[in-house]
């Protein structure tokens, strides 16, 4: 890299705890005497940018103090398309281009290196199987810097799949292409998402789980089931009258919510899951449950795994919102595939 450090720290100021992580993060980095350069996000592609040209400069390390969200918008600096160019989050495509440029990684030997600084942190939950401190993922990754100065970087990282997605663009500019790392929710899932965004601060100082409590009461309010036709890889396509849909790579999302608790990160897999013909009543119920994976006992609730998932609405009024990790993207249809095991995660 000409000199400069090796590991590039991103900080995004939006998310909800950024700030106050970023002051600890400093101080342990500097502590441990770990060489590092920052960059402050504060716009939206901001963050992506960054790790572009981090990468493109022989970076190492991109660690991202930040939530989900962030997260999902920095794995998009990580990667181009046919070499040419980093996939931009949100960005339009026509169909064949969707087809044909597949994302291809700008440094395959580079690692993602989470330090939780936002509401959900529901990946980083996923990868330890609980919550665990700042002070736990600075440990990781100071202990995955010196390993990278001895050679031995590898063995403190992960590979792990990334979800590619295309969505409709509601301004009616084509389809939108993103990368996603967590999980991709329809219909009420993104209206949470949307709502948990818009919170004001007094809201935002409370706990993840009860924001996301708050802002799925408010969506359940205008609950109302769409017409949808899904298909599975190379299955034949069903329809299903639903509002609640999530294609997850990891166990977490919403705020602690567990949508399919055997999901895997690594498995080549994306993990299906549709509620169908459920009232409000019982979606609140669900709800309760769905921290715990008890959702699944319903035989509304079905999970159904593959490398490849596309969901249409059957007709205009019955589209659907769409977002991914913690961002509204767009709305249905709604286009997912499996890039297995495309990026190294720090651990």
């Amino acid at each position: 890299m000409g000199g400069r450090a090796e590991t590039f720290v991103i900080v995004n100021y939006g998310a909800a705890r950024a700030r106050s992580a970023w002051a600890e993060v400093r101080a342990a980095l500097d502590g441990a005497g770990v060489a590092f350069e920052a960059h402050e996000a504060r716009a939206f592609g901001d963050a992506r940018a960054a790790a572009t040209g981090a990468l493109d400069a022989g970076c190492r390390t991109v660690a991202v103090v930040g939530g989900d969200g962030t997260l999902g918008e920095v794995i998009s600096g990580f990667f181009a398309r046919g070499g040419a160019g980093e996939v931009g989050a949100g960005e339009n495509r026509d169909e064949d281009d969707l087809a044909t440029a597949a994302p291809v990684a700008i440094n395959p030997a580079a690692a993602l290196a989470i330090l939780p600084g936002g509401t959900g942190n529901d990946f980083a939950r996923a990868l330890e199987g609980r919550r665990a401190t700042l002070a736990h993922w600075l440990a990781r990754l100071v202990a995955h810097c010196r390993r990278d100065e001895d050679g031995g970087g590898s063995a403190t990282t992960r590979a792990v799949d990334v979800l590619r997605g295309a969505v409709a663009d509601v301004g009616g500019g084509g389809a939108r292409e993103f990368l996603c790392l967590n999980a991709v929710t329809l219909g009420v899932g993104a209206e949470v998402a949307a709502r948990v965004a818009a919170q004001g601060r007094r809201v935002r100082g409370l706990p993840g789980e009860a924001r996301f409590a708050l802002a799925a009461l408010g969506a359940l309010a205008g609950w109302r089931e769409r017409r949808v036709r899904i298909r599975v890889d190379d299955g034949e396509p069903f329809e299903s009258a639903t509002n609640l849909i999530a294609i997850v790579n990891s166990r977490f999302a919403g705020g602690g919510m567990m949508f399919s608790p055997d999901a895997r990160i690594d498995d080549g897999l994306a993990d299906l899951v549709t509620a169908s013909k459920l009232t409000r009543a019982v979606v609140v119920r669900e709800m309760t449950r769905i921290h715990r994976g008890g959702h699944i006992n319903n035989p509304r609730v079905r999970v159904r795994r593959g490398s490849r998932v596309t969901i249409e609405p059957l007709t205009p009024d019955d589209a659907l919102p769409v977002e991914a990790d913690g961002d509204v993207r767009g709305q249905t249809p709604l286009s997912i595939s499996v890039m297995p095991r495309a990026l190294r995660i720090v651990v």
